[in-house]
């Protein structure tokens, strides 16, 4: 009797700390730009490993999508972080003063792509300047596209680009716009060939990605959350790209049923054969890495293209605080040498 009322102590007190432990926790929604996806697996595996209520954040993932604005939701304060794509919209939010902040640039290089057939003499950078019809969506044309035409390509290449691979198949002396994560995952699937790959971070189009965007007033009255949240996604990515990554593989699965194993798979072999999430800077400082310098060199790079407006004040658009640290390093070496 005396055993079972010990016990039943216990249970008492570890439901005790359960519930305190979930009390201290701290409720953070981040927003995606997209379904989820493999390109989302290190925020994923930091909710999976707990790697987030490590350091007291509850995060709820809320994938983007068709129908989702989530940049909408955080300027409502609604979510409390946001997957940006590109330093574009932070750039043009900082002409509408509203005060938004990068806080870490989880991918290197942005995965855009063009694909060419091969054997068809597209196989250079150069040689796309002779494509005469360049798959290129709306969104396309007037960002990347309007950056190609200030080193050489024209106008008249462009034809419209429906997000579907048919054209591209049928005519062997075109090119396609991708991402480096899927296209060409799909193009061998349907075509049954590899297209020749033209990312276009490696060749100028130096923009970082997969950005963790918040509002200034967040960073100002919520450093330790940002804190947390930023380097448990630095830890996260991480371990996504070189330890298990398999509880994060089957949350995105969950969220998104049509990803399969196989796309997984190719998505996550190409983030580190292109150096997408790890490369250059992040091998030293850490998975996030961002520099002033860099962000300044892509503004001015995109005003001369007429991308984006002169006279932004590109300063307001970062806040360096929480990345540069090598945060990971250490951690990567141990899971390489696993």
């Amino acid at each position: 009797m005396k055993m079972k009322t010990i016990g039943m102590a216990l249970v008492s007190v570890l439901a005790l700390s359960v519930t305190v432990q979930a009390q201290t926790m701290t409720k953070v929604k981040f927003g995606t730009n997209w379904v989820a996806q493999p390109e989302h697996g290190g925020f994923y595996q930091a909710v999976a490993d707990g790697t987030y209520k490590a350091c007291g954040l509850d995060v709820e993932i809320v994938p983007g999508g068709p129908n989702v604005n989530n940049r909408a939701l955080m300027l409502a304060g609604k979510i409390d972080f946001l997957m940006d794509g590109n330093l574009l919209q932070p750039f043009n939010m900082i002409k509408e003063d509203i005060p938004v902040r990068v806080l870490a640039s989880m991918f290197q290089k942005e995965p855009q792509i063009f694909m060419t057939h091969p054997g068809q003499g597209l196989d250079t950078w150069e040689s796309l300047k002779t494509v005469k019809n360049m798959m290129i969506g709306n969104g396309g044309y007037n960002s990347f596209f309007l950056w190609m035409k200030s080193i050489g390509f024209k106008d008249e290449q462009r034809r419209p680009y429906t997000f579907n691979s048919a054209p591209f198949l049928a005519d062997k002396k075109s090119a396609q716009q991708g991402y480096v994560t899927s296209e060409p995952f799909a193009i061998k699937k349907e075509g049954g060939f590899e297209p020749n790959i033209f990312l276009l971070a490696d060749y100028g189009f130096e923009t970082y990605s997969t950005l963790i965007d918040a509002m200034e007033d967040t960073v100002k009255n919520r450093p330790e959350v940002v804190k947390c949240f930023i380097e448990g996604s630095i830890l996260g990515w991480t371990t996504y790209m070189y330890g298990d990554n398999s509880a994060a593989n089957k949350l995105i699965q969950t969220d998104n049923p049509d990803m399969s194993d196989e796309q997984i798979a190719f998505s996550i072999a190409q983030l580190k054969k292109y150096g997408i999430v790890d490369s250059g800077d992040s091998e030293t400082l850490g998975i996030g890495a961002m520099s002033a310098d860099r962000i300044k060199r892509f503004y001015d790079d995109m005003v001369k293209a007429g991308v984006v407006d002169a006279g932004i004040d590109v300063t307001k658009v970062y806040d360096l605080s929480y990345v540069n640290k090598g945060l990971g390093v250490d951690l990567k070496k141990k899971l390489m040498a696993q």
